[in-house]
């Protein structure tokens, strides 16, 4: 649903109202990282009415603040100018933790101070989404994720340098009622606090693994909720640091443990009517012939997209067959071993649920990637493969090379920069960009010692 517009003479006059002195902006970078600060309410004023600049630096570095030295857009030989950027008005939340701090998202933009930025993760959500208007449809998502949270600070997990953490709880309780009860006064307050921060958590439970948890998010019109699932992330991580707790959003912290998955439910309805276009209640699986050519399509491009589902080096540990996450680019209904799974339902339910993501990936790229995959789908008019019945695992060997998934990120890299379909998408300046990042971030992890190289061959090789 779009937001009502607000003046931002009418916000200043509401926060000189209520005595508020500055809000918050964040802007959210390749990763899914959101960078952001304070400002005044003379800078917001400004900033508001015209935009303003960001050190292009954040569009140029990784997770740790190193620059890449692979990327073209920005460097040393640019000499890190600002880029600029603007805020959505329409995206103001309070901050309930922080005084009702009016919070706003902020996007780059080019040097018309109007068109997406082709390195903004969310410009690029944007640009899908356009496209699916201009075929007749609006989409509707909902993100899941699974984290675990520790008895930890920022400060213990890096003097224990990430071993021997305590969880939360311990053993495996998942969708435990003692667990949730026990904690009660934890899992009402973070509920609370998302929806103070307008992201709702449809609901919450105990996963399998000591201290691990899932949100399912409340389903929304696509923008709104990818924003949500973003916002989620990194201020569900602050409301637990405010507990003197540590939540990770890795996609594996323990071979001993399943791996956290960033699973996105999805539907497109017509654009105009409101009315779902994936059900068909005549149909096998009341899916419409446009639900099966979406399908279709995310599971064709799935193989030259991972690295947008799967962004790091970790992502590849959570991706092994029989540890509840998908190994191939498979279909099936109501089939959790599968890639996609089609749920039937009534017209108001009617969807598909893509298992893939994992819950360290930008929310922003997963949405742009998998639904940008579907309207492919439609656009080919693509048939689907028969679904895949019982477990997938079994079945996973005998596909095609298409639907075999890479095992690295190296190798998703790769094929994510050579997909003529990925440069069609989302434009040469992402593909080029974001490849090279995925790049950088294989030779980062290949130039360190870990802990794994000491033990194998410190003494004995």
């Amino acid at each position: 649903m779009e937001l009502p517009s607000i003046s931002v003479s009418e916000l200043l006059s509401q926060y000189q109202q209520e005595n508020i002195k500055r809000i918050k902006l964040g802007v959210t970078d390749i990763d899914g990282v959101i960078r952001g600060k304070y400002i005044n309410l003379d800078k917001f004023k400004s900033v508001a009415n015209s935009g303003a600049g960001f050190c292009d630096c954040v569009l140029g570095w990784d997770v740790n603040d190193q620059l890449y030295d692979n990327v073209s857009f920005t460097g040393w030989h640019t000499a890190f100018p600002d880029a600029l950027y603007r805020l959505d008005l329409k995206s103001q939340r309070r901050l309930s933790l922080e005084n009702n701090t009016p919070y706003f998202i902020a996007e780059f933009v080019q040097e018309d101070g109007q068109s997406g930025h082709p390195l903004c993760p969310r410009s690029l959500l944007k640009k899908i989404l356009s496209k699916g208007k201009a075929m007749g449809y609006a989409v509707n998502l909902a993100f899941e994720y699974e984290f675990f949270v520790f008895k930890e600070t920022a400060a213990s997990i890096r003097e224990k340098n990430y071993r021997n953490l305590t969880p939360l709880t311990p053993g495996n309780f998942g969708y435990s009622m003692l667990r949730a009860s026990s904690e009660s006064d934890l899992f009402h307050q973070l509920m609370d606090y998302c929806i103070d921060l307008d992201c709702p958590i449809e609901g919450l439970h105990c996963e399998t693994g000591p201290g691990v948890w899932e949100a399912a998010l409340q389903v929304d019109e696509g923008l709104r909720a990818a924003d949500k699932a973003v916002l989620f992330k990194t201020f569900s991580k602050a409301f637990f640091q405010k507990q003197d707790c540590v939540a990770t959003f890795m996609a594996k912290w323990s071979m001993d443990y399943p791996g956290q998955s960033g699973h996105l439910h999805q539907s497109l309805v017509d654009k105009n009517s409101g009315k779902s276009v994936f059900y068909d209640s005549a149909a096998e699986h009341s899916m419409s012939k446009v639900m099966t050519h979406y399908v279709a399509g995310v599971q064709k491009y799935m193989r030259p997209f991972l690295a947008m589902y799967a962004p790091t080096i970790n992502s590849y540990t959570r991706l092994v067959k029989g540890a509840w996450a998908p190994t191939a680019a498979t279909w099936g209904v109501e089939n959790r071993t599968a890639a996609l799974r089609v749920i039937q339902g009534s017209e108001s339910s009617q969807r598909m649920e893509f298992r893939i993501g994992s819950a360290d990936a930008n929310p922003y790229l997963v949405a742009a990637a998998s639904v940008g995959a579907g309207l492919l789908g439609i656009e080919e008019g693509l048939n689907l493969e028969d679904a895949v019945q019982g477990n997938a695992y079994e079945n996973q060997d005998a596909l095609a090379e298409a639907f075999q998934l890479p095992s690295n990120l190296r190798d998703a890299g790769r094929l994510f920069n050579q997909s003529n379909a990925a440069r069609s998408l989302f434009g040469d300046d992402f593909v080029d960009h974001f490849s090279a990042t995925r790049e950088w971030e294989c030779r980062e992890y290949e130039r360190h010692v870990n802990d794994w190289q000491l033990e194998r061959y410190f003494e004995i090789i």
